[in-house]
């Protein structure tokens, strides 16, 4: 298939706000004011074999793209509420239609040689985006990435989408104009890359920065290509920070005096997608009976090793206006067993899961959960598949099969990507269309009030007889030395904003 949903993911998710301040993520402190000075030893996840340097390339090692989220500076980055915060662009508006909107340079912003950055070196950098990336990268076609003088560009969407400051966060990397070489890294970011070889590089203070000096002189990133050498490293002192090592690094750290486990909430989902539009879990009240039929807290406890929150099968569990007035479901069997009868589900047959080993603990938690269903008279064999061959074959067309989705901080995004009737991304092959009319209202929508309102339904509806079991939420867990503060705390890709970090 030509969809790459890698890089789908890589694309960032928000809703869009207009902000007039400097992007800061939450961060974790041992306490104490920041001091400036000393090189922070960062190791993150990769292969030397993928290692890439084109900031508009796919790029598929951590180490890489936290080199480039460093060195380059996107359009907006993420937030905590709002979840989509300013960088490059100091502010950004929208006409009524909420079709033309306008990004403004940030004042003083400019390229690591002291070059002012120009809408002409923008408009340039996202069409390129476009063209190298494709739609999951930038959503809007070249013609329509214009400029409007020196410091303001404006991009057109075809149709109305309050979204778009989001789907600009964290890819809209800037470069100068007719750039094509990256070997140099000339970016506008808040730091200056002073070495590169085998996806290991240096980093220095960028000491221009348009969002203010880093307290830090020097960033070194470390490419490691286990998760197993990533925690080494950090439980022998190697590096100061273990980026998304994950539970098992987690864990292991707890405890000791001289590290602590950073945990970045509603960073990843693991759960399960039901067909809706036929086969066994066409009727809602199927549905229904596996969401009561899982013990979420157990699921967290088994699959995430404790690091995790339970969900309540809503995509975007971090999203400020996530509605948590819904009723919590939890597991009731009785229940679940009454619901399959009244639908009259066949449950003297099997039914296979479909799940691969992309995110960690997708195929155990595919293995808990047909433990657990067969309490409700539900006979699920698990059917582990290659990636590739899960793309190929299962996914988008299976009745049952596991799926993981990362930063989850906008109900909207999921609702209009993965369940819309007319996305082609549709996992569950949900065709509602009050949900549709309920997504286009928030794609449109002219105030707060409204967006609220509309996002509302979309949840509920979702909640009623989406096609999604979301039973948990994975943290992020980045292991850090205890000398190392201002930490960001956001789930998904925020974790490479490391311009606030500092030594104590």
């Amino acid at each position: 298939m030509t969809y790459d949903r890698r890089q789908f993911l890589r694309g960032g998710l928000g809703i869009g706000a207009l902000a007039l301040v400097a992007a800061c993520s939450d961060s974790a402190d041992t306490g104490g004011s920041p001091r400036a000075g000393g090189t922070l030893r960062v190791g993150a996840l990769g292969s030397a074999a993928r290692t890439q340097r084109d900031p508009h390339a796919n790029l598929s090692n951590d180490s890489d793209f936290l080199i480039t989220a460093l060195v380059y500076d996107a359009l907006t980055v993420p937030g905590a509420d709002p979840n989509v915060v300013p960088r490059l662009a100091g502010k950004w508006e929208s006409d009524s239609t909420r079709r033309r909107w306008s990004f403004t340079i940030a004042e003083g912003a400019a390229f690591h040689t002291g070059a002012p950055v120009t809408s002409e070196d923008v408009v340039w950098s996202l069409r390129r985006l476009r063209s190298v990336g494709g739609v999951s990268k930038m959503p809007v076609a070249e013609s329509d990435i214009t400029s409007d003088g020196p410091d303001r560009v404006v991009l057109t969407t075809s149709a109305p989408n309050t979204q778009l400051p989001l789907s600009v966060r964290l890819m809209s990397f800037t470069v100068p104009k007719d750039t094509t070489d990256f070997t140099a890294g000339i970016g506008t970011g808040p730091f200056r890359l002073e070495s590169y070889r085998g996806g290991n590089a240096t980093l220095v203070r960028n000491d221009r920065w348009h969002g203010g000096a880093p307290h830090l002189d020097a960033i070194e990133v470390s490419l490691f290509e286990s998760v197993t050498a990533l925690g080494n490293a950090i439980l022998g002192g190697q590096i100061d920070l273990a980026s998304n090592v994950g539970a098992i690094g987690g864990r292991t750290a707890e405890g000791r005096p001289d590290l602590r486990v950073v945990r970045r909430g509603d960073d990843t989902m693991l759960g399960v997608a039901m067909r809706t539009a036929d086969g066994p879990f066409a009727d809602p009240r199927v549905r229904t009976a596996v969401r009561l039929g899982v013990d979420r807290n157990a699921l967290v406890n088994q699959v995430h090793s404790g690091y995790g929150t339970v969900a309540n099968d809503i995509l975007g569990t971090a999203d400020p206006g996530y509605d948590t007035a819904l009723a919590q479901r939890t597991r009731d069997p009785d229940r679940a067993r009454t619901l399959l009868r009244e639908a009259g589900f066949d449950t003297a047959r099997g039914y296979q899961l479909h799940t691969k080993a992309e995110a960690p603990g997708e195929v155990e938690s595919a293995k808990v959960i047909a433990t657990q269903l067969a309490d409700i008279g539900l006979k699920v064999e698990v059917a582990a598949q290659d990636a590739n061959a899960f793309y190929d074959q299962t996914w988008l067309r299976a009745p049952f099969y596991t799926v993981s989705w990362g930063t989850n901080d906008s109900t909207l995004f999921f609702a209009e990507k993965l369940m819309s009737s007319g996305s082609n991304r549709n996992e569950t092959a949900f065709a509602d269309p009050e949900f549709d009319a309920a997504t286009a209202r928030a794609l449109a929508a002219g105030d707060d009030a409204a967006y609220r309102a509309a996002t509302a339904d979309v949840q509920r509806i979702q909640y009623e007889r989406g096609g999604y079991l979301v039973w948990g939420m994975a943290d992020g867990v980045d292991v850090a030395s205890s000398r190392v503060n201002g930490l960001p705390t956001l789930g998904g890709f925020a974790r490479v904003q490391l311009e606030r970090a500092w030594l104590s």
